[in-house]
Formats: C-alpha cells, sequence, structure tokens
C-alpha cells in the first residue's frame, strides 16, 4: 500500500557530509512518525533519529550534534542531514514511516529498501 524510497547514501571520508532522503507514496491519508535507523556491519538495526507530524525529534545519544532529521509533510519526505560523519556511522540507513492509510484510516508502519552509507578512515 505505502512505498519508501531512500536516496543520497555513498561513500564519504571521515568528517564529510551526507544527506539522505526518502519519499513515501500510496494511498496515504496522513504520515505519523516518521524515522531513520540503521544497520551496522554485525550489529542489529538501531534507531538513529525519528520525526513526529508535528516536528518534534528525537536522536541516539551517538548522532546527537551531527544528524540533524527533517520532513516536508506536502511531499511525504523524510531526509537526514549527517555531517562531522565517522567511520563508525558505515551501515545501511533505512526510512520508516507510519502511514494512515487513505480509505481504511488504518495505520502502516512500512520501511524503505535501505541505502549504504560508507565512512572512511
Amino acid at each position: 500500500q505505502v512505498q519508501l524510497v531512500e536516496s543520497g547514501g555513498g561513500l564519504v571520508q571521515a568528517g564529510g557530509s551526507l544527506r539522505l532522503s526518502c519519499a513515501a507514496s500510496g494511498s496515504i491519508f496522513s504520515i505519523n512518525a516518521m524515522g531513520w535507523y540503521r544497520e551496522r556491519p554485525g550489529k542489529q538495526r538501531e534507531l538513529v533519529a525519528t520525526i513526529t507530524s508535528g516536528g518534534s525529534t528525537n536522536y541516539a545519544d551517538s548522532v546527537k550534534g551531527r544528524f540533524t532529521i527533517s520532513r516536508d509533510n506536502a511531499k511525504n519526505s523524510v531526509y537526514l542531514q549527517m555531517n562531522s560523519l565517522k567511520p563508525e556511522d558505515t551501515a545501511v540507513y533505512y526510512c520508516n514511516a507510519g502511514s494512515v492509510l487513505l480509505i481504511s484510516r488504518v495505520v502502516e508502519h512500512s520501511w524503505g529498501q535501505g541505502t549504504q552509507v560508507t565512512v572512511s578512515s
């Protein structure tokens, strides 16, 4: 019902920046919280940052002060600006959204396909 498409990953040197984007499409009435998660090599998926429809944000301690999450409700999109990147930020980054479906008004939780971020030292 809802598809999330991420973009913006890539290879960057330590100290550099990347901006991830995620756009939701489908039979959407509205979107509640949106967020970014990541899977580092050999580790479980972990929360990076979330943002509510009203703009309240939450960050993992490891990225506070370096990453900024934002969203554009009109475009059903969420973004992650990543600055001062470190090698330990290397991971597959996934977008997540809780979408209220247009007809049923049921909340569907969706994941994107993931985008690789590699930070070289």
